[in-house]
């Protein structure tokens, strides 16, 4: 015997709404997921592009010491603050 009535109609809609229900948290659940994965990429790609940006200042530093050691070498002190100069940015055969 088959039941038409309206408690059938209501278990179904009921069960069809937890459905909807628990895809709706799952979408919420991945999109806080993917939002967070976002953000800490962002983290990182600001991390590597101020490493970049201060390699490039070495670099640049590093060319304008060595191109003007003689200038430091004829100031008093000069070779001390060449010296720390070169070990601030990371100059490599500057002695």
């Amino acid at each position: 015997m088959k039941q038409n009535g309206p408690d059938v109609e209501v278990m179904q809609l009921v069960g069809l709404f937890e459905v909807y229900v628990l895809n709706l948290l799952i979408t919420l659940a991945m999109f806080l997921i993917l939002t967070f994965r976002a953000w800490i990429e962002l983290k990182n790609y600001r991390i590597m592009w101020k490493e970049l940006e201060w390699g490039k200042t070495r670099e640049v530093a590093g060319r304008i010491l060595r191109a003007e050691k003689d200038l430091f070498a004829g100031v008093e002190g000069g070779k001390e603050l060449y010296t720390l100069l070169c070990e601030l940015f990371q100059v490599t055969g500057s002695q």
